[in-house]
């Protein structure tokens, strides 16, 4: 028994939609995997993501957690794994490198089952990520709006999944400096001002009408008060690129945890005069199918 799973990168938090917007992007992560009789073997192979020496052969992997969690939720046997990881996502780097790793694995433990990803297969992807933005872009393709519910004292999460503007063109700035996801939240305050926390309220359901409705409120949509700001020591360079597009009127914010830079464009072209120096540009679509899983 063999299967090819096929996970979507994502940008998450699109300016002031911290913790709840993601969008899921065209550039994939593909693990093939077979069943083996027992133990667990895994090949990295780097399809773009970059050194991929770091990344875990043995039960650590996120793929293998993520799958073993799955199948004791489905209760399935969880059987002797070989993996095949094409690492196309860039780690580190605000493009959900680790959500996609996580999608895999739910996704693969659910084709063993025999199923396909449901509202719980969010929940088991977002136990292990900590939240449900770059996940749930992962599984469902297009535009999530991730929160996590409280319901007779449990919380869950949950996820809506919208359509983007067929208009909208994003444009990724990927410095190779990588960034801890961890260490930017650690820049982050405790309470922040309710100016701008209502700023950031009336931002983000224009931001919401742009993405779907109107690009041309794109730039407005984007502002954000809550997050970027504060991580700006994390990645300086980061956030004077965006400064630098939003000033020539590109809709541009910190790609996730950072320190990528995502600019909303509708031509697909970043302004002359912009300084992109420690930056690859590329161009991708709005993935809009989510996690695909084939068998081999």
């Amino acid at each position: 028994m063999g299967f090819r799973v096929t996970v979507p990168a994502s940008t998450a938090n699109l300016g002031p939609g911290f913790d709840t917007f993601g969008m899921a992007l065209g550039l994939f992560e593909v693990i093939e995997l077979r069943v083996l009789d027992d133990g667990v073997l895994i090949e990295p192979i780097d399809a773009g993501a970059g050194d991929v020496s770091d990344v875990p052969t043995d039960e650590s992997h996120l793929v293998v957690r993520a799958l073993r969690r799955a199948c004791e939720h489905l209760d399935v046997p969880c059987p002797g794994l070989y993996l095949r990881c094409h690492n196309a996502i860039p780690h580190a780097r605000g493009l959900g490198s680790s959500a996609a790793a996580v999608v895999a694995g739910v996704a693969a433990g659910y084709a063993l089952a025999g199923k396909s990803v449901d509202a719980a297969a969010l929940e088991l992807a977002a136990e292990l990520e900590g939240h449900a933005d770059n996940a749930a872009a992962s599984l469902f393709g297009g535009l999530v709006l991730a929160w996590q519910d409280v319901r007779g004292g449990v919380p869950s999460w949950r996820a809506e999944r919208l359509d983007p503007h067929p208009g909208i063109r994003p444009v990724l700035a990927v410095p190779e400096q990588r960034s801890s996801t961890s260490a930017a939240r650690g820049l982050l305050p405790e309470h922040v001002p309710h100016g701008d926390a209502a700023f950031a309220a009336g931002r983000a359901a224009l931001g919401l009408h742009a993405l779907t409705t109107d690009p041309g409120l794109l730039l407005p949509g984007t502002e954000d008060r809550l997050h970027q700001d504060y991580r700006e020591p994390a990645y300086p360079a980061t956030v004077h690129l965006v400064r630098q597009l939003r000033e020539r009127d590109v809709a541009a914010v910190v790609s996730g945890g950072g320190p990528t830079v995502l600019a909303l464009t509708t031509d697909g072209v970043l302004p002359d005069g912009v300084d992109l120096t420690g930056f690859t540009t590329v161009e991708l679509p709005v993935d809009r199918s989510g996690v695909r899983v084939a068998a081999l």
